[in-house]
């Protein structure tokens, strides 16, 4: 089990987190081993559908959360105290359920918790990586330049993924909507037409034949589609919701062409930013790379960033751990390699990061230009299909005439 504890170290800091143990006493024994004084030990309530749904739409969205932290390195960095500048971020902010996160994150910290601990505590709002950096800051004292950074980072990211969203809607909802039009035939034109072929003797066209049948089935039996159909999507959820699961699923993502090489581009992209920024925070290499595998968004980019952290903590050079990953490009471990030598690190992961997001850009727009041609043939082909279907049986029962 896990369990969440609030305590005291020997010397009066305080200090959060989760402890896995069989029970509570367990629990307890752990952590007094380690010589702390427990303030509250209580267990964490596992995911289930109904709090993954309340958590779906107590979501903050990724422009607030810039905004947010855009503003509240401006007034951090006006000489505002900390406490004032939440109290003026909670009268400014007209989201119910960010204002709540502003409102128990003053109060934390008025209970003695550091700021990196109070916005720990609301991880559905603030990642792992906002947390450590505003962590990082804490101890080299720039922490409205780090908030900053951070700003620059969520509208970097979100703009990258916006672009990946746009250039799939059209696509998206033409097939949805394609998908509509055929099921509308399948139910409807072709039951109205099926007693005028069946009671001809016209030689149907094999095709023809086989719409009929699912013409027929789907009419008798389409709530056993139905149910079918969102058994098979509840399961497959819930198993891409378990490790393994998530494993399947980005490998079968990554293997997808042209999805998985643009994703492949995105994700390297994002590992670079994300370590060029901790590494500037002050972090060293081995933490940054493995908060940056938490931040990603792939398992697979996960295991193979924190093999890459284990191999540097041993005494590899980053280079050196990435240019063993497969995941990563020889051009990654390249440019490292170069500001490993010169001392200029944080540049060159720039330049990665340069390189990466321009090479998604163009990807995404080359992507839109090539999937809108190859989608109107295909759905030309099918609607061809579906057509030749009812006309050809008309055309030959009109030559019995």
């Amino acid at each position: 089990m896990k369990f969440s504890y609030k305590a005291r170290t020997k010397e009066g800091e305080l200090q959060v987190g989760n402890v896995e143990a069989a029970s509570k006493e367990a629990g307890l024994a752990i952590l007094l081993s380690h010589g702390l004084f427990i303030l509250s030990l209580e267990p964490v309530v596992e995911n289930t559908w109904g709090s993954k749904i309340l958590e779906f739409f107590k979501r903050v969205k990724v422009q607030d959360l810039m905004i947010f932290t855009r503003q509240f390195a401006t007034l951090l960095a006006s000489q505002v105290p900390l406490s004032d500048s939440l109290a003026s971020l909670y009268r400014q902010t007209a989201k119910p359920v960010l204002k709540e996160a502003i409102y128990e994150i003053a109060g934390d910290i008025d209970a003695g918790f550091s700021l990196s601990q109070a916005l720990g505590r609301h991880p559905g709002i603030f990642s792992e990586f906002y947390v450590n950096m505003v962590k990082s800051a804490e101890v080299t004292g720039r922490l409205s330049e780090v908030l900053n950074f951070l700003a620059d980072y969520i509208e970097k990211q979100a703009t990258l993924l916006s672009k990946v969203k746009n250039a799939l809607t059209y696509p998206i909802f033409i097939i949805i909507l394609f998908v509509v039009v055929v099921l509308i035939m399948v139910t409807m034109v072709f039951p109205q037409i099926t007693p005028i072929l069946s009671e001809s003797n016209v030689q149907l066209p094999i095709f023809t034949v086989i719409l009929l049948g699912v013409s027929q089935f789907m009419i008798r039996w389409w709530w056993t589609v139905v149910i079918a159909l969102a058994a098979v999507v509840f399961i497959l959820i819930d198993y891409f919701q378990t490790t393994e699961g998530k494993v399947v699923l980005d490998t079968i993502v990554l293997k997808t062409p042209v999805i998985g090489k643009l994703l492949q581009k995105l994700y390297v992209s994002r590992f670079a930013e994300s370590a060029r920024v901790l590494i500037k925070g002050g972090l060293t290499i081995p933490q940054a790379v493995e908060i940056s595998s938490r931040v990603i968004g792939s398992t697979i980019y996960e295991e193979s960033l924190h093999n890459a952290a284990e191999q540097i903590r041993k005494g590899k050079l980053l280079s050196q751990a990435l240019a063993a990953a497969p995941e990563f490009p020889p051009l990654v471990s390249q440019l490292v390699s170069v500001g490993e030598s010169t001392g200029r690190m944080e540049e060159l992961l720039g330049k990665v990061n340069d390189f990466y997001s321009r090479e998604v850009e163009d990807t995404v727009e080359n992507l839109v230009s090539l999937i809108q041609p190859i989608l109107m043939v295909v759905i030309g082909v099918v609607i061809a299909f579906l057509f030749a279907s009812i006309l050809l049986p008309i055309y030959s029962l009109s030559q019995t005439f």
